[in-house]
């Protein structure tokens, strides 16, 4: 183990102890000899790894991102219009900081939420906090709350995190009451923080979303303003695979189906 003596070495160290918001120790800061100052890097080390590790998952607790497929996994022939790259520039997180919107369009199945999870994961990998929420869980949290103060908290809740993710968003028909909430919502993070969005309908359809909602066009609005929106087009990967499972179950049953062959050997009488 290699002694402290560099003094920019010594500076760094009671800046990570300043960091770490370890008082006791910046108290006794002078009294340290450089020996003690070798001990104390490797216990720093050690307490950054811990704090980081810990901090990982607590935010991927709190992310609710649930199980998905990786973007590696991922089949990229099989929807007939999804723009690769856009998505990988994307997974380098620069909307984030940029705080630019991302709107994900298209049919049931094609990927839009196993996308926004492996988003809403990078992000929380790199330090983000990020929520991952289905639109109905959203609005009826929100609507169900008794109380301004009551609500005024869960509005804060999901306007706190650097990523908000918004899923399903055309699935169902919701109320005034619930457009009004989501506007709220999206107004709260407006230009201050991303918020992803999938949905199955384009924004002209988004009328029939939320019937008679007269905030539907500033919902729009303030989502699409500087946001990237990638559309997804194919038929879903669910049915695919639900197909695949099926002919391979057919198919085993139709081998089990099939009698056993005897071999008959030269010199043998059959029976």
């Amino acid at each position: 183990m290699t002694t402290v003596t560099d003094p920019t070495a010594r500076a760094t160290l009671k800046q990570q102890v300043q960091a770490l918001k370890l008082h006791g120790l910046l108290a006794h800061w002078d009294e340290l000899t450089d020996e003690a100052l070798t001990y104390v890097a490797q216990w720093l080390a050690w307490e950054t790894r811990e704090r980081h590790q810990r901090g990982l998952q607590r935010r991927l607790r709190a992310a609710h991102i649930g199980r998905f497929k990786p973007l590696a996994d991922f089949d990229w022939n099989w929807p007939t219009q999804c723009d690769r790259a856009a998505v990988t520039t994307l997974m380098q997180l620069d909307f984030i900081t940029e705080t630019a919107n991302v709107i994900l369009v298209g049919p049931n199945g094609v990927g839009k939420s196993m996308i926004a999870q492996n988003l809403a994961h990078q992000a929380v990998l790199h330090g983000h906090s990020a929520l991952f929420v289905n639109a109905a869980h959203l609005l009826g949290d929100l609507a169900a709350q008794d109380g301004d103060n009551a609500l005024r908290r869960r509005f804060t809740h999901y306007a706190r995190p650097d990523l908000l993710v918004i899923d399903e968003i055309g699935y169902l028909s919701y109320g005034t009451r619930h457009a009004d909430l989501l506007f709220e919502i999206i107004n709260r993070r407006y230009e201050r923080k991303p918020t992803l969005i999938t949905t199955n309908r384009p924004f002209a359809e988004w009328g029939a979303v939320f019937p008679n909602a007269a905030c539907v066009v500033s919902i729009v609005d303030r989502l699409v303003h500087h946001a990237e929106i990638l559309v997804i087009e194919g038929e879903s990967y669910r049915m695919r695979e639900a197909r695949e499972r099926a002919a391979r179950k057919a198919s085993g049953k139709q081998r089990s189906r099939q009698p056993a062959t005897k071999t008959v050997h030269c010199g043998d009488t059959p029976s």
